[in-house]
């Protein structure tokens, strides 16, 4: 239905239908959290929320862009015009991707776009990369540009990184582009290499519940640079190339020659502790011992508030309400300072762990928080 919709509206805004129409999802990531740019592991899984796009080709040179989301008319970009870290509206994702394309001399000589997407923004669950995906995979078939989904991942990480200049890794736009229903996906965001490892929560009576506090949080912002740059340093200071170097048998001695640099041990605590969190939940999954990925999720959490320092007194607030209300395992996910947090539960806990989330934010003074089911979906493809 949304696809047609979507089509609908390209035809009202355009004057004609499209050549196609495209979806990409939303994700959340199950484990491995700053991993992806210190060249770590990481275990996202698609959403079903998606951003869907309605597309044609154009040959003038001009990219006009219309968002069912944003009020407002038809925004009309000269593609000869397009430059980094020019645009600080929403535009700046679908425009980077056509930018990064022709940076990397693909042939796109314009297009005209509808865009609408159910993925809530600011949550993180990655409702940029569901714009940035959509648009690459709906050029790279209108276009016949024959990139592979790791591909127009990476041109997409490298349209937020340098035309929106947000200093993201490369897992959310992998995890758009590549998931597959029914999975996790187990990325190495060194060499890209995939495996996808079943995660089918309902057949084993589990769930996992999304906990949007409704903190809005911007990857753009200054402390998610922070951590990045202080995690270099890290690795500079080891004479390593990224932090996943650091064995995890060895963090004990790598720590201790950082001698007083107290914020850089910290977060060198954390990505080598994550890195080895993401492998045991692999471990876990594969051996069919689901249930017992939740104190792991958990851990991940403390590193997350006391180590990285990116939680806040909502993500830190569900966690606690959730443990205490019976759940597996719960932790924050996505960038930080505010958006989700995910909650592993027993099916028949859904309804109790849902109404103490909700209480606990009433009495707490807070923004009524959004609780919804994560199943794992399907990555991008053609939707009609």
């Amino acid at each position: 239905m949304r696809a047609e919709q979507v089509r609908e509206r390209f035809a009202e805004l355009y004057g004609a239908g499209p050549e196609g129409v495209w979806a990409a999802p939303g994700r959340v990531n199950l484990i491995g959290e700053h991993t992806d740019y210190n060249d770590g592991f990481v275990m996202p899984f698609a959403l079903p929320h998606r951003a869907t796009a309605a597309v044609s080709r154009r040959t003038d040179g001009i990219l006009r862009l219309h968002s069912a989301d944003v009020e407002g008319p038809v925004v009309e970009l000269p593609l000869d015009a397009l430059a980094p870290q020019s645009d600080e509206n929403w535009t700046a994702y679908p425009a980077g991707v056509v930018w990064a394309l022709r940076e990397a001399g693909h042939p796109v000589t314009g297009a005209d776009v509808h865009l609408a997407s159910t993925v809530p923004t600011g949550a993180g669950l990655s409702s940029s990369a569901a714009l940035e995906v959509v648009i690459a995979l709906a050029l790279n078939d209108l276009y016949d540009l024959g990139l592979q989904r790791w591909q127009l991942a990476r041109l997409c990480q490298r349209a937020e990184n340098v035309y929106v200049g947000a200093p993201t890794g490369i897992m959310d736009q992998t995890a758009s582009a590549c998931c597959e229903e029914g999975h996790a996906l187990f990325l190495d965001t060194r060499d890209l290499s995939q495996q996808q490892i079943p995660f089918d929560l309902a057949a084993e009576g589990l769930r996992l519940l999304v906990v949007d506090t409704q903190v809005k949080h911007a990857h753009s912002g200054g402390e998610y640079g922070k951590r990045r740059a202080g995690c270099e340093k890290g690795a500079a200071l080891l004479g390593v190339d990224a932090l996943r170097d650091i064995a995890y048998a060895d963090l004990d001695a790598a720590l201790a020659r950082l001698g007083d640099e107290e914020e850089v041990v910290r977060l060198v605590r954390h990505v080598v502790t994550e890195d080895q969190r993401a492998e045991r939940v692999v471990d876990l999954l594969r051996a069919g011992e689901t249930r017992a990925i939740g104190p792991v999720l958990t851990e991940g959490h403390a590193s997350l508030r006391d180590d990285f320092r990116i939680s806040c007194p909502e993500l830190d607030l569900v966690v606690d309400t959730a443990l205490a209300n019976g759940a597996l395992g719960a932790r924050m996910t996505g960038g930080g300072f505010g958006g989700s947090a995910i909650v592993l539960s027993e099916a028949t806990d859904v309804d109790t762990l849902t109404k103490a989330v909700e209480e606990s934010f009433a009495a707490a003074g807070f923004t009524a928080p959004r609780v919804f089911e994560a199943v794992p979906s399907a990555g991008a493809r053609r939707a009609g």
